[in-house]
């Protein structure tokens, strides 16, 4: 069966998925994050894609990220998954494949879902129970987000839009961690992904029909299964 067709869209945000072969672990030690950050650091100002926010857990990642160019995505997944597949191979005396196939993505809808997905993608150490709260975690963008840490983390328009200077939009930024994604909106980021379907409302799904000639075809029913969840 042929692979479904990428759409992706310049300068329009996108959370993407990619998950260590077989759920196995991408991520050992503290030079593994290092090393596939610097990568995502290289490649993403090389070919025009801002990260908006990341979390990189032990067998998979999800990033947000809004691109310049219709290929600008492709480009830096695919080069940054090659290059660190190469380096992890070789350091661990490995052969195979590292990643589970492509990775997934789903077009978001700023105004409406774009804030949430920062917190889905921050959150993931937490509800997976590996820390308490998300700046106990290392390894996401929360750290840029909330604190203005020095970061290459670019902030997207809706983040922008929370204050008037630095200090303010991380303070309410850091408000927004004072409440729980509720249930449905974490089941729709989960299941937009899974299906590499676009997250947002009627309006908008017609707006990119429209606009780009991309149809959203309708997700299957149920819950995506337990080991895509993340």
């Amino acid at each position: 069966m042929p692979r479904r067709a990428r759409h992706y869209i310049a300068g329009q945000p996108y959370h993407l998925v990619q998950r260590g072969n077989n759920r196995e672990a991408c991520f050992i030690e503290i030079e593994n994050y290092q090393f596939y950050l610097e990568l995502w650091q290289e490649l993403s100002t090389k070919f025009g894609v801002k990260v908006h926010a990341f979390c990189l857990m032990t067998n998979h990642i999800h990033f947000l990220v809004t691109s310049e160019t219709e290929d600008g995505i492709s480009l830096v997944m695919k080069q940054v998954g090659s290059r660190y597949a190469q380096y992890f191979n070789k350091k661990y005396k490995r052969t195979g494949t590292l990643w589970e196939g492509r990775h997934k993505s789903s077009l978001i809808q700023s105004e409406k879902y774009l804030l949430t997905c920062y917190r889905y993608i921050e959150l993931n150490p937490v509800r997976a129970g590996m820390v308490e709260k998300p700046e106990e975690y290392k390894w996401t963008s929360y750290h840029a987000n909330a604190w203005g840490d020095v970061s290459w983390i670019e902030p997207h328009d809706e983040y922008q839009r929370l204050g008037c200077d630095e200090q303010e939009r991380c303070f309410a930024y850091r408000e927004l961690f004072r409440y729980q994604i509720d249930s449905a909106s974490l089941h729709k980021l989960r299941k937009a992904v899974h299906y590499c379907q676009p997250l947002g409302d009627e309006y908008f799904a017609q707006l990119i029909n429209d606009q780009y000639g991309i149809k959203v075809g309708k997700m299957e029913r149920g819950r995506p299964r337990k080991s895509d969840v993340g």
